[in-house]
């Protein structure tokens, strides 16, 4: 990842673990030379947990948060910020060298934050 992230010119990349996607996500845009907001539009989550999660949460369970973005994910893979014309080709290299990736965002004009939209795309991840 760290090869092709410098090949396609990523800005910064940080792995996704305590502070939950959306944590890391303000981490990031925080400390951006430019005014920007990260805007999260799609969330990989395993295979069947959001479901899970949110029957258990209905059911007066626990509520894991994980379509918030705040959950305590550990092993939460890279998020990693490059421009929208290098970011296609970053994710078809990764997948090509047996990888994963997704776009799940964009950047966009802001006040160094970002965000979940109202209802993101849930990715069912095989395990």
């Amino acid at each position: 990842a760290a090869r092709l992230m410098k090949k396609h010119n990523g800005h910064a990349g940080t792995d996704v673990t305590g502070f939950g996607i959306l944590g890391h996500a303000r981490n990031l845009a925080e400390f951006q030379n430019e005014d920007v907001e990260f805007v999260i539009h799609t969330l990989p989550i395993l295979a069947g947990f959001a479901e899970f999660t949110r029957k258990l949460a209905e059911a007066g369970g626990r509520n894991f948060k994980i379509t918030s973005g705040t959950a305590a994910e550990t092993s939460g893979g890279l998020l990693i910020a490059m421009g929208a014309e290098n970011a296609t080709r970053f994710v078809e290299e990764m997948r090509g060298e047996g990888g994963v990736a997704w776009i799940i965002g964009d950047v966009v004009e802001g006040k160094k934050t970002a965000r979940i939209v109202e209802e993101p795309k849930i990715i069912d991840v095989s395990y």
